[in-house]
């Protein structure tokens, strides 16, 4: 099935550039402003790559698929827009837990793609 491949590679992105963003975070607290330079616009990247995963889960849903898929990815894309709001409001007490909670959402949705049968 087309679209679970094109699911499955955009999850992948999605996760690898969530994980990047903690990093990039801790790189900032260690003295490089260059990294909170490209915290932001990574940030603001992955709320649109949750919106095509959103996109594509519900693809890969219509076309018999798990509707699974399109509750995690709307969950993740609610959870992104929140902790867009709370990094520029500078609530950290939100946007660091709440980033936590992101990380570990995006990496298990992309290892559950890979558990999906291609023929549902």
């Amino acid at each position: 099935m087309k679209s679970l491949v094109m699911l499955r590679l955009l999850a992948v992105l999605h996760a690898v550039a969530v994980c990047l963003q903690p990093v990039l975070a801790g790189l900032y607290l260690n003295g490089s402003s260059a990294a909170i330079r490209l915290h932001e616009p990574i940030g603001l990247a992955l709320a649109f790559l949750a919106l095509g995963q959103l996109l594509l889960a519900t693809i890969y849903w219509r076309s018999g698929g798990r509707a699974s898929a399109v509750l995690a990815s709307l969950l993740l894309l609610t959870a992104e827009a929140v902790q867009i709001a709370m990094g520029y409001s500078r609530q950290l007490a939100l946007h660091i837990p709440l980033g936590i909670a992101i990380v570990a959402i995006a990496c298990a949705f992309a290892v559950w793609t890979f558990h999906q049968e291609a023929n549902q």
